[in-house]
């Protein structure tokens, strides 16, 4: 039975708290087994039968909206996808050791021509980007308070949703839930 892990959009964020055992039971009501969360942040370990990301992505969409009441844009990855986006290294050494945060957005689908073409005109002396498949590496060269990039502008400029985790995190849940 195939592993994934669920990324969750607004989950104790803005107002929107949820238990994590509340979380949990949400997941096992919709029949997927050896459900767990790691930090209270919307990341969701489980099993289920289908092999369909998207199908699952909309399932869990939809009891998540109705049992909490609002939209809950979920992001699903195997835990292959999770082991490469963990191991993967788009920037140097050197950058990644000068700067203060490395995250990842996950995102629904890979940008297009036009969305990346708007992602670059977000480089700044304190961020820079790199994108693969369906993921956006964001490297911040300084406090993340000083940058005028966030969730929100790259939501707003981008028009699509995300949901953005640090790349410790990632690695963190690679280490736990490895590939099988």
């Amino acid at each position: 039975m195939p592993r994934y892990i669920a990324f969750l959009r607004a989950i104790n964020v803005g107002g929107h708290t949820v238990k994590m055992d509340y979380l949990r039971s949400l997941f096992e009501a919709m029949d997927f087994s050896e459900v767990s969360t790691f930090i209270a942040s919307g990341n969701v370990i489980f099993n289920a039968d289908s092999k369909n990301a998207k199908s699952l992505e909309k399932t869990i969409e939809q009891q998540l909206k109705s049992s909490l009441g609002y939209d809950v844009a979920t992001f699903i990855r195997t835990d292959q996808e999770v082991s490469d986006l963990a191991n993967y290294k788009p920037f140097t050494e050197n950058a990644l050791q000068s700067a203060l945060a490395l995250n990842i957005a996950f995102l629904a689908e890979t940008l297009t021509k036009d969305a990346l073409q708007v992602l670059n005109t977000l480089k700044t002396e304190i961020d820079d980007f790199h994108t693969r498949d369906r993921e956006v590496y964001w490297l911040c060269k300084k406090k993340q308070s000083e940058s005028t990039f966030s969730n929100a502008v790259f939501e707003k400029k981008l028009k699509l949703k995300a949901t953005f985790r640090s790349a410790s995190t990632i690695s963190k849940i690679a280490a736990k839930y490895p590939a099988q």
